[in-house]
């Protein structure tokens, strides 16, 4: 079990749907949190309603230059955790130009920002805790998604390398990768979503693993299945059953 009471952890997409649903847990566990967004009115609101102490500081996770800034301006932190996200359900037959750059920008490109002020930090001085929020979907390519795969299985590689990179260091890595979770973002999908989770029960089972020393969580556990295991299948009959 990890201790938290007394930590401060830096939340990057803490304003809505599983972000806040985290926040919760954490704060309840005695986390003095550092709460980033765009959207600083958001945040706000959500500092008020948490019982424990927080500070907001509103940041875009494309600005590399912001993010430094409130590195500096926020100190010494015991962890950082990554959930800034944006998704439009769309594949190579409806290409939105605009849109799947975003998702780069934001899911990927952004995260290597923020990982750029934060683990020359950590492994400077010896410890510290990163975690990522990657996907299921980001286990293998699927149909009519590709830029928000893309972006999350850009997320996972680069959790595992950082975790092989530092795993004797003192910093440790984690990833976690959700399935559906019923946020602003999946109201965009019209198909059934097989196990969605309510962004309370996503946050408990997140908050779990971060409370063990595993490197990986995939969730929930019966539908991860069908994706870790889809891995092992040849090309051609993977691309049969999910394309």
């Amino acid at each position: 079990m990890r201790e938290w009471q007394g930590k401060r952890y830096w939340l990057v997409g803490a304003s809505e749907g599983l972000g806040e649903a985290l926040a919760h847990q954490l704060s309840r566990a005695g986390v003095e949190l550092v709460l980033s967004a765009r959207s600083e009115d958001k945040l706000q609101a959500l500092a008020a309603a948490l019982p424990g102490r927080s500070v907001v500081k509103p940041v875009d996770i494309t600005d590399g230059d912001a993010l430094s800034q409130v590195a500096d301006e926020i100190g010494d932190i015991d962890g950082v955790i990554q959930m800034a996200g944006v998704y439009w359900p769309f594949g190579a037959k409806a290409w939105d130009a605009e849109q799947a750059n975003m998702m780069a920008d934001i899911n990927f490109t952004g995260v290597m920002r923020l990982m750029g002020v934060i683990v020359p930090r950590f492994a400077e001085r010896g410890y510290g805790h990163i975690v990522l929020t990657g996907s299921l979907s980001g286990f293998r390519g699927l149909p009519d998604a590709a830029p928000y795969v893309a972006s999350k299985a850009g997320v996972m590689a680069l959790a595992e390398s950082l975790y092989a990179d530092l795993r004797r260091s003192g910093v440790s890595v984690q990833l976690v990768n959700p399935g559906f979770v019923k946020t602003r973002l999946t109201e965009k999908n019209s198909f059934k979503m097989p196990f969605i989770m309510e962004p309370e029960d996503a946050a408990r089972a997140y908050f779990e693993h971060l409370n063990t020393t595993r490197f990986k969580k995939s969730f929930p556990t019966a539908f991860s299945l069908l994706f870790r295991g889809s891995q092992f299948l040849p090309d051609w009959l993977y691309y049969r059953l999910f394309a």
